[in-house]
């Protein structure tokens, strides 16, 4: 059911690193949607203090946001934060609240989940495997293949794999696996990129896309025939294509989006072109996820020098995908 202002819940990430920052700040100004924060309400008084702004916290009641006032849905820590302070006693913390805001979103509680970043390495330190949000989030909604996907203005750039170590990416490219994540991104380029009929440009894995099998087979052996298979499904598909040149400015003009093979190979192009603008969105949910673009930036919470505009971003293009989905 439509609602006449759509509610999006807000997680805070790692809570020794700027999220709560950025959800402070966020709270200063004015939004198209009510805002609620999954988070705990002392961390936030807490970083406003720290930033000199203004916060009241208030119970959740799904009434429209107003400035300086942030509605709260409270999880507690198990030990109190220091800034820039990583603590494994709180990786727990980290994961109820993205699990309270994306069980809210497939109740329709809420209508869309924005998330700042979370700090990796403390987690699986916390003895709890953990590759990313990505994963975690398709475990969590049950859905059957997530794909991670970064936009930025036109450029759209979406990865085959995501957190992989570069040793084991050859072999996590299989023909199920492609077929299973173009599907999922042409599907979504439709529902809700505007795209009716989307061309989607892949990436080789190997240098030159291979060179023919001189220098790498994965292309011959798994690329070609797993998007030949695709085509004949009606999918408009170029490549494999060399990653150096997939990027270059005219061939970007004939794509609706870039599958990248794994994370340094497609995310430094986008991250140059966008950085602190640029929103990850999680395409294959049964849910509206979006997220900043950057990581926790320990060495700057509660210093003030952070920017807002990555999730300005990703709240304003949550925002315009409840809007879509209610109008379509």
């Amino acid at each position: 059911m439509s609602r006449a202002q759509p509610i999006v819940v807000l997680t805070a990430g790692e809570p020794a690193g700027i999220g709560p920052d950025l959800l402070v700040m966020l709270a200063q100004h004015a939004a198209k949607s009510c805002l609620v924060a999954v988070t705990d309400p002392e961390l936030l008084e807490q970083r406003a203090h720290a930033l000199g702004l203004s916060l009241r916290i208030d119970e959740f009641s799904g009434a429209p946001h107003r400035p300086g006032r942030m509605q709260v849905q409270p999880i507690s820590l198990s030990v109190a934060s220091v800034p820039g302070e990583l603590c494994c006693d709180n990786a727990g913390f980290v994961l109820q609240t993205l699990d309270r805001a994306a069980d809210g979103c497939v109740a329709g509680e809420f209508d869309a989940m924005v998330t700042a970043p979370v700090h990796k390495g403390v987690i699986n330190d916390a003895a709890i495997p953990f590759t990313g949000h990505t994963e975690y989030l398709a475990q969590r909604t049950g859905a059957p293949q997530a794909v991670m996907m970064l936009v930025s203005g036109q450029l759209r750039v979406a990865l085959a794999t995501t957190h992989v170590p570069l040793r084991e990416v050859a072999a996590r490219i299989t023909r199920p696996l492609l077929r299973a994540v173009i599907r999922v991104l042409a599907s979504d380029l439709k529902q809700w990129f505007g795209k009716p009929d989307p061309i989607i440009t892949v990436c080789g894995l190997n240098p030159h896309a291979g060179e023919s099998g001189h220098l790498g087979t994965e292309e011959l052996a798994v690329m070609i025939p797993a998007l030949d298979e695709l085509r004949c499904d009606g999918l408009r598909l170029l490549g494999p294509v060399p990653a150096d040149t997939a990027f270059v400015a005219a061939e970007l003009k004939k794509t609706d989006a870039v599958l990248a093979m794994y994370h340094d190979q497609g995310l430094p192009v986008i991250k140059h072109a966008g950085f602190g603008e640029a929103v990850n969105v999680t395409l294959g949910l049964p849910i509206i996820r979006t997220s900043v673009d950057h990581g926790t930036a320990l060495e700057r919470a509660a210093s003030g020098a952070v920017e807002l505009g990555s999730l300005n971003a990703a709240l304003r293009l949550a925002e315009r995908l409840v809007r879509d989905r209610h109008t379509a």
